[in-house]
């Protein structure tokens, strides 16, 4: 294990919402100077998360910034967002969780990912676990698997 500081999973769940406590501890992290190479606010997960919620990613990143805990960051998205039950929210991290490549681009972009990851592990692409989902690909490449 490195000593790399990384954001939580996109898997932990904070008010039944996936990635909402990796975006937070990015926002955190990146203020602290730890994680200037991450995609940040306007691609990826981060991208799809606030446009699910319609929070402005620019207000969240200042309300973090002035600290609180998660469940006072979770009570201030629940505040600023768009009204959304339980069930939305669940059908939306599921998807969100289970997200893979869906074209031959990204399907590219996913492979140069374990490539990377392999890479950085100096091992074969072929002695990674098998993975799927983008979420996956973040967790190997974080050392989580």
């Amino acid at each position: 294990m490195s000593s790399q500081t990384y954001p939580r999973s996109p898997k932990a769940l904070l008010g039944g919402i996936a990635h909402i406590g990796r975006f937070i501890d990015k926002i955190r992290l990146r203020n602290q100077g730890k994680i200037q190479d991450y995609n940040y606010i306007t691609v990826g997960f981060d991208k799809y998360l606030v446009e699910f919620l319609h929070i402005d990613p620019k207000s969240f990143e200042q309300r973090v910034l002035a600290g609180g805990t998660d469940d006072e960051l979770l009570a201030w998205v629940k505040t600023h967002s768009r009204n959304l039950s339980d069930q939305e929210i669940a059908q939306w991290s599921r998807a969100l969780l289970s997200s893979g490549p869906n074209d031959d681009a990204a399907r590219q972009r996913f492979q140069g990912r374990l490539q990377d990851i392999a890479t950085k592990r100096a091992v074969p692409v072929s002695s990674l676990p098998h993975v799927t989902t983008w979420a996956d690909v973040i967790e190997l490449d974080e050392e989580r698997m």
